[in-house]
C-alpha cells in the first residue's frame, strides 16, 4: 500500500507551500501537510473513502476521488494496492478546471 504524489501533484504542494509560508506561517503549514499526509495514508489504510469526482462521475468515471482537509481539496484514484494523487488544490483555486486539463493531458 503505497501512496504516489505524481509529478503534477507536487509541483501543487510546493505552491501551496511557499503561498502558505508567505501568508500564514510556518507552523500553519506544518499542520496542513500533517493532515494532507494523515489523510492520504487512512486511504491507503482502506479506512477513509472519498466520494468521486463529481465532474467525473457525470459521465460514469467513478474510480476519481476527493479528499477535503481544512485547507485543501486532493484529487486521487486507487489502482490495486497504491494510490496515486492527481490534484492538491487549495480550497479557493479553481478546482474543476485544473483537474480537468491535468486528466486530459494524460
Amino acid at each position: 500500500m503505497a501512496v504516489i504524489v505524481l509529478p503534477d501533484a507536487q509541483a501543487d504542494l510546493l505552491s501551496l507551500q511557499d503561498y502558505m509560508l508567505d501568508k500564514w506561517g510556518e507552523a500553519a503549514w506544518l499542520k496542513a501537510e500533517d493532515e494532507i499526509f494523515e489523510k492520504l495514508e487512512k486511504v491507503a489504510s482502506g479506512i477513509f473513502n472519498g466520494m468521486p469526482v463529481q465532474e467525473l462521475a457525470s459521465v460514469g468515471i467513478l474510480d476519481y476521488q476527493n479528499l477535503y482537509t481544512s485547507h485543501h481539496k486532493l484529487v486521487y484514484r486507487r489502482i490495486g494496492n497504491d494510490t496515486y494523487v492527481y490534484l492538491i488544490a487549495g480550497h479557493g483555486q479553481d478546482h474543476p478546471t485544473t483537474l480537468m486539463k491535468r486528466l486530459l493531458n494524460r
